[in-house]
């Protein structure tokens, strides 16, 4: 009885579904030898976008046609709006962009030498008005729940409608497929149409409860993290800095981790400093002690290892034993590592790591109150247990990581800096993360891998590669990493990487690239490698092919082709990923959850602003829609590519 009822409101739902209408365009002259008596149709691309391929070099009418006549006299005499007709003004484009409205609104921008304007068509009512162009509204996609599939804040049959549109073979962006998982079993199927309807028959919608790893980086409520030291241990963690600013060295603390109404105080972790080149003192300067309640705090990186000390279940949250706390260096927009990492998810790219917003507190044994150090980034490490924690995918958990860094990890160089971590401060370009008691077995594996990369003839390589690894994860892995113009990475700067084998044996191993660390991007650029510019920089030649592994990869045309698509995917206007109306929805959506909780005790950092690291050799801006805008500019050079 229930699948008959099912398939009636499917039946009653595609026949409330209002008719397709097109649009013709016609003019006062021939329009490049178009026939103005005839009108030319615009290309219905779906979801409201139509496209136009051929430049408009005079004045325009556009023309609705219904489908239910096909009369030309009907259409010029009842349907006509444009210049001198229906509160319309004349407007003589040269240059077409199109942009999408939500539900039956059909919105497309020109620009002529006096501005940019809006065409709007109203499919339900046939109304067509022209205003001075203004930004889409598009909605918040972090506060918009499953079920509400069409995004238009309320559940009811338009999101079965739409719904049901998807199981038909309708495209939908990234946001919308997340709406649609209405029962959360990770897929879209007609188990989440029955969910809808019986929600809309007074049942209820069902309760997504978060454990573990989705519970601690869950993006639904931002987490406050106290941590509580004594006096003694802090004055140890500043003369460890003051002897090594790059200590690895733990001292002993105390977190809180609240989120939600639940708190979880766990005794005795283990706390450190962390970072690269953004390393600082967390208070003072060198030399200086604690200053009690007359603290001159400074923002800092920190590191929490919950099971330092202790190794129990209890020393956990949630099964997470380790946290990364990142700040907001070189980032006045407070978003640009938490949008590459979403778009590595949004991508497909599974090996990207969880983070999410926190709220950090930090008291000192004595201080009369809690030093609030603002909004941070909290950052799933890439250990063994996030090896663990994604077995399945890398077919094993118990190969070799590795750490490359220092601008010297071009995997070109066997005779490198190759070392383990051994709880020393030292730093080298390749550090065995797991298995260290293995070291000289990983080391092998690694020297023969960089051999293959580099010596391997090109037909040679290229049956190598496709055994030894995913290559349309790597080249969707880097396709991101292009677009998000990280050039700190490991093509252009021999840097900023985790590689893993997934296999202990010279051959017959899986490796893959894992990115990390991605707050230099977005328009934050800088004079390195071979590059000058981040947003224009070729794609195709990003980096230094002495730094030889994806350099190779693209000379072959199959994977070239597809890493060109998967750059233009990206920046496909309709698909959720990096598009400039769909980012900067997300952009703005996040910060309009932290802009008040980032002034803080340090002083440093307490506003948004939209605009790249102050030593940016590039003046781009993310929530603008002018030349600077650095979706706009990157959009333009992947598009270019052929």
């Amino acid at each position: 009885m229930k699948k008959y009822f099912l398939w009636t409101v499917m039946a009653l739902v595609l026949a409330i579904m209002p008719a397709q209408a097109a649009i013709y365009i016609v003019g006062s002259g021939p329009l490049g030898g178009w026939n103005p008596a005839h009108g030319v149709e615009m290309t219905d691309m779906g979801k409201g976008i139509y496209t136009l391929t051929t430049d408009i070099n005079e004045t325009v009418w556009f023309v609705f046609a219904d489908g239910l006549t096909s009369d030309w006299n009907d259409f010029n005499a009842n349907h006509r709006f444009g210049p001198n007709g229906n509160s319309s003004q004349t407007v003589s484009p040269s240059v077409t962009y199109t942009t999408q409205k939500a539900n039956n609104n059909h919105s497309y921008m020109f620009r002529d030498a006096h501005g940019e304007y809006t065409f709007t068509f109203d499919l339900n009512r046939l109304e067509f008005k022209v205003e001075e162009y203004s930004e889409p509204l598009t909605p918040d996609p972090f506060s918009i729940s499953a079920g509400d599939v069409n995004g238009d804040g309320e559940i009811n049959i338009a999101d079965i409608n739409t719904l049901i549109d998807l199981l038909l073979g309708g495209k939908a962006d990234y946001d919308t497929h997340h709406r649609a998982d209405v029962n959360y079993d990770a897929e879209v199927n007609i188990a989440d149409v029955n969910v809808l309807i019986d929600y809309l028959l007074g049942g209820d919608l069902p309760e997504r409860v978060k454990e573990g790893y989705d519970y601690v980086w869950d993006n639904d409520v931002i987490p406050e993290v106290h941590i509580d030291i004594s006096r003694y241990q802090w004055n140890r963690l500043l003369t460890l800095y003051d002897i090594n600013p790059y200590t690895t060295q733990y001292v002993v603390a105390t977190a809180s981790f609240v989120k939600g109404g639940e708190t979880t105080i766990i005794d005795n972790v283990g706390l450190r400093l962390k970072g690269n080149t953004s390393r600082r003192r967390p208070e003072g300067w060198k030399g200086q002690m604690h200053e009690q309640d007359n603290t001159d705090w400074h923002h800092a990186h920190f590191g929490l290892n919950l099971r330092k000390y202790v190794d129990d279940d209890a020393h956990t949250i949630q099964g997470v034993r380790k946290l990364h706390l990142k700040w907001f260096k070189d980032d006045p927009a407070y978003v640009r590592e938490m949008f590459c990492y979403d778009l590595f998810r949004r991508a497909g790219v599974w090996t990207a790591v969880r983070d999410t917003y926190c709220r950090l507190w930090l008291h000192v044994e004595g201080d009369s109150k809690e030093a609030y150090y603002g909004v941070y980034e909290m950052i799933e490490p890439i250990d063994k247990r996030y090896l663990k924690d994604r077995k399945s995918r890398f077919g094993s958990s118990d190969g070799y990581l590795w750490k490359c860094r220092n601008a010297a990890a071009g995997l070109n160089n066997p005779n490198g800096d190759i070392w383990y971590d051994d709880d020393s401060d030292d730093r080298h370009a390749y550090t065995l993360e797991t298995n260290t008691t293995e070291f000289d077995i990983a080391r092998v594996q690694l020297v023969d891998f960089m051999d293959k990369v580099c010596h391997l003839k090109d037909s040679e390589f290229y049956a190598w590669i496709k055994e030894a690894t995913d290559v349309d994860l790597l080249l969707k892995t880097y396709a991101v990493n292009v677009a998000v113009g990280m050039w700190d990475d490991y093509w252009n700067n021999a840097n900023n990487y985790y590689i893993y084998f997934n296999g202990t044996e010279t051959s017959g191993y899986k490796f893959f690239i894992i990115p990390y660390d991605y707050d230099n991007t977005l328009g934050t650029s800088l004079r390195c490698g071979v590059q000058d510019d981040a947003g224009r920089q070729d794609p195709l030649h990003w980096g230094n092919d002495n730094n030889p592994l994806i350099a190779r990869v693209l000379k072959f045309i199959d994977f070239r082709t597809k890493y060109i698509a998967y750059l233009k995917e990206l920046v496909k206007s309709g698909t959720g990923l990096m598009d400039r109306q769909s980012s900067q929805a997300r952009i703005r959506a996040w910060q309009a959850r932290i802009e008040q909780y980032v002034n803080n005790d340090t002083g440093e950092d307490t506003m948004v602003e939209d605009k790249p690291a102050s030593w940016s050799n590039r003046n781009y801006n993310l929530l603008k829609s002018n030349d600077d805008n650095f979706f706009t500019v990157k959009a333009s050079s992947i598009n270019t590519l052929q």
